[in-house]
């Protein structure tokens, strides 16, 4: 069975959510069925699930290349701020 393309929202809408300096905040679900990528409710983080595992930065990379993906950016244009643990993260989007 072939596996699914990910779900991604308009890029507009990404970049709506992130703050004056370019930061956005991310809930990320890794170990998931299959990658997407969800607009939050108001006042909550943009949430990203990827089947990647949690394990050796894994998860963190493939978050990474799917927002790039999605904003229609190169990968190196973003940086993880903060979170590179935690399921919640920090992504400075610069220019």
């Amino acid at each position: 069975m072939a596996r699914p393309k990910p779900t991604m929202p308009p890029a507009a809408a990404i970049l709506a959510l992130a703050d004056a300096d370019g930061r956005l905040e991310v809930r990320v679900s890794p170990c998931a069925s299959a990658d997407a990528i969800m607009l939050p409710a108001p006042g909550g983080a943009l949430t990203v699930r990827t089947t990647a595992p949690p394990e050796d930065g894994a998860a963190n990379e493939a978050v990474l290349r799917l927002l790039a993906k999605a904003i229609g950016r190169s990968v190196s244009t973003l940086e993880l701020v903060r979170g590179a643990a935690s399921r919640n993260k920090l992504i400075r989007l610069t220019p």
